[in-house]
């Protein structure tokens, strides 16, 4: 893994190292026939990289750096990015070349960034194991002889990062596509609020629910990110937030169901910690989420708005999707316009209605998944699939259904399975929540 983008600006600024050789030391890595390389980036690194490497170098000689000058930064491939293919993981979209970055994506060219290459990911982003049948599965770092799945929708993205393929992923998340891969290996993974970040010019999964994050080394690596991707012109400073009298609501039911039981012990010891640090950890129970299985009938709204965007290409390329994902669009096909326009009236009551009770909390805390990455193998075949999909999607979901802002941090001893702390804020209290979770991560991170 590359060094934290504090760490690297510095050295990027004091001549230490140029972006050249910090590009070149990622597309070593790419290249490496005994790494994750291949799968992690199916059409290899950006033809543009190296231009953009050396005219960030050229400017800095000049005096001209922006905040994320010469930084080497992966994109998931359902962001434009200008001159490139959007793909979305799939072998049926058109090889036709953007002509403009995604907006958010240009917002990151603007500062400075250096992309790497497009990230492989789930098919069009419709699961969170982050298995992909056409280009392959980039295998976890923990245990890689065992071969274990990444997460997903952003799994090329979170391997990237682990590798030294890039130094933070820019990546998109539905329900936990940025934290379960962030989680499963052992990263730093954030999620808005939804309106925080434009969504133009990037592939849509549901528009209810679709958001853009980042995965990184650090809390404060991802609030950087954010800062940029969300129109600031300097990213902001995470000053991490003091611990004692933090407000933290443990919920009784639903996120802390089936944990396995290197989770279970490693969240523990994790909230141990945090109440030695003087933060009080409360039990509750929020009225809203008992409702949150109704919206969940049938895929859902994300189901009913994939469904919408999918049909005509279902119509004519049914036989290349990956039948897993095509499967849980298809559910899409069973809202009636009646039931969508109840469920999208149900959720904006339930969204005011989770954000008041959240009011005398400064944060939810729990497990971001409740196992630690699976085997690929074992995954291969139903229902393992769809039953460990759900698994891994049940919590991070929670604050996509509810628009709310949600980081993963981890909190496993070096050596053990990574495991995954989820830190979940009121809607648009982003900036709050990246300072709670700077202030969090440096209790509960293994040193």
């Amino acid at each position: 893994m590359l060094p934290a983008l504090e760490t690297l600006r510095a050295r990027l600024a004091d001549g230490r190292v140029d972006a050249t050789s910090l590009l070149a030391s990622c597309i070593e890595r790419i290249g490496d026939d005994a790494g994750e390389g291949r799968r992690v980036f199916p059409y290899g690194a950006s033809a543009a990289a190296h231009a953009q490497a050396a005219a960030s170098d050229a400017l800095r000689l000049h005096g001209v750096a922006g905040p994320l000058a010469g930084i080497p930064v992966s994109v998931k491939d359902l962001f434009d990015v200008q001159g490139e293919i959007t793909r979305a993981g799939s072998r049926i979209l058109p090889e036709q070349a953007a002509t403009c970055d995604a907006l958010a994506i240009g917002r990151l060219r603007a500062a400075g960034a250096v992309f790497v290459g497009r990230t492989n990911m789930t098919e069009f982003a419709y699961s969170g194991l982050g298995i992909n049948p056409h280009y392959g599965t980039p295998a976890n770092p923990f245990d890689r002889p065992s071969g274990r799945i990444p997460g997903g929708s952003s799994s090329g993205a979170a391997v990237s990062v682990t590798d030294g393929m890039a130094a933070a992923a820019i990546g998109s998340d539905t329900g936990g596509s940025c934290r379960i891969p962030a989680a499963l290996c052992g990263l730093a993974g954030f999620k808005p609020t939804a309106a925080r970040i434009p969504l133009k010019g990037a592939l849509p999964l549901s528009s209810s629910y679709d958001s853009i994050g980042s995965i990184a080394p650090s809390v404060a690596c991802c609030a950087v990110l954010d800062s940029i991707m969300a129109g600031d012109t300097e990213p902001a400073s995470i000053a991490p937030l003091p611990l004692g009298g933090l407000r933290l609501a443990m919920p009784k039911h639903i996120v802390l169901d089936d944990m396995d039981a290197h989770v279970a012990t490693t969240f523990e010891r994790a909230i141990a910690r945090l109440t030695a640090a003087g933060a009080v950890v409360h039990e509750v129970s929020f009225d809203s989420w008992q409702h949150l299985a109704t919206l969940g009938q049938h895929g859902g709204l994300v189901a009913a708005e994939a469904w919408a965007w999918h049909v005509g290409l279902i119509k004519r390329n049914a036989d290349s999707y990956d039948p897993r994902v095509i499967s849980r669009i298809r559910l899409g096909s069973e809202h009636s316009t009646a039931e969508y326009l109840r469920n999208r009236a149900l959720r904006e009551q339930l969204c005011r209605q989770a954000d008041d009770e959240l009011r005398p909390f400064d944060a939810i805390v729990c497990p971001t998944v409740p196992i630690i990455a699976p085997r690929i193998a074992d995954l291969d075949e139903e229902p393992a699939y769809t039953s460990t999909n759900r698994l891994l999607l049940r919590n991070p979901s929670i604050a996509n259904m509810l628009d709310l802002c949600s980081v993963s941090i981890p909190c496993h001893a070096n050596g053990d399975a990574p495991v995954g702390l989820m830190l979940t804020g009121r809607h648009m209290s982003d900036r709050q929540l990246l300072a709670i979770g700077a202030g969090v991560e440096a209790v509960v991170r293994a040193h």
